[in-house]
């Protein structure tokens, strides 16, 4: 088995998670078989002494599929 990792970053007004999801979800609509979700940096984003943004770098692991493309 060969997997492939890649690197995201997500954002999101809302929360990590949801920084993550989105993540998670964009890729997913090019990429099958995403299991893997490991997040390595958390920032936040500060307008005016409040949290106004999450910003999640994540790097997603996916199996390579054994079939070849012509």
């Amino acid at each position: 088995m060969v997997e492939k990792t890649i690197d995201l970053t997500g954002i999101s007004a809302n929360s990590v998670e949801d920084a993550v999801q989105l993540a998670i979800a964009r890729a997913g609509v090019t990429i099958n078989g995403i299991h893997t979700a490991h997040v390595t940096k958390i920032d936040a984003m500060v307008e005016a002494n409040k949290v106004v943004r999450w910003k999640v770098s994540v790097k997603l692991t996916f199996q390579v599929k054994d079939e070849l493309h012509e």
